[in-house]
């Protein structure tokens, strides 16, 4: 993994004493663990899903975090293509921190979880737009390029405080929403805690915060860049799935 700096006003990276400019450079997927992603964290979210919550199928609230995977088939790096499936007509953009874990974390306390934290990174968990969470949404959530990574990781010394980081999101260059970490079910260190203390999250991996309510959708040829303060942009366009048959993604 190399390592540079990110002047975030200035927009470029400095690598080996030399600068460039973040539109000049290529970026792979920086990370190679399990990607995994969580319902409900965010207090809007959860608000307009609570009067579901003791209905049947749920019949309560759920009592530990709701968890998805976003397999190795969905990850995509920064400046890569979002394939939209052709018989859908627009995909919601969600844009979510991600914590990046430095090392194994089984039953962590919540005064300890930063110390098993490497850094975060900006993941797009693009979804096909759906209301159950009763059965795992394979179909919705888990389509190729389904969640773009990027550009980069940025260590957890370099955040002052993640628990307080603006996200933004833009559809061709328009603001199409605004939220923050601050407002989290879960704080990024309850939410560590209460993960492992039911499981593992390994070395790489990489567990996403959740999701703001009111996720803005995109079609074909729209460029959506996910933003996050401290950590830079993440940038793709959406091209139609026919186009994906024998292409790199």
């Amino acid at each position: 993994m190399k390592e540079g700096l990110y002047d975030e006003e200035k927009q470029f990276i400095m690598m080996n004493r030399t600068s460039q400019t973040i539109d000049k450079l290529n970026f792979d997927i920086p990370i190679n663990g399990t990607i995994y992603g969580t319902l409900l964290n965010y207090n809007g979210a959860y608000q307009q899903f609570e009067s579901k919550m003791n209905e049947s199928p749920y019949k309560q609230p759920p009592k530990a975090p709701v968890l998805y995977i976003k397999p190795i088939n969905t990850h995509v790096a920064n400046g890569s293509s979002i394939y939209v499936p052709k018989e859908v007509e627009s995909l919601k953009m969600g844009a979510a921190l991600g914590i990046v874990f430095e090392k194994a974390a089984t039953k962590v306390t919540e005064q300890s979880a930063f110390d098993y934290v490497f850094g975060y990174v900006i993941v797009n968990d693009v979804q096909i737009p759906h209301e159950s969470i009763y059965r795992p949404a394979v179909k919705e959530i888990a389509r190729d390029s389904f969640c773009p990574i990027g550009p980069w990781i940025v260590k957890k010394e370099e955040i002052k405080n993640p628990d307080h980081l603006v996200i933004r999101v833009y559809v061709n260059g328009e603001l199409k929403q605004v939220n923050s970490t601050a407002n989290l079910v879960r704080p990024i260190s309850k939410l560590i805690a209460d993960v492992t203390e039911f499981m593992t999250l390994n070395k790489g991996d990489v567990l996403l915060v959740g999701i703001p309510e009111n996720a803005p959708l995109a079609k074909v040829d729209d460029h959506v860049t996910v933003e996050i303060e401290g950590i830079g942009k993440l940038e793709n366009v959406l091209k139609c799935e026919e186009t994906l048959v024998g292409e790199k993604i």
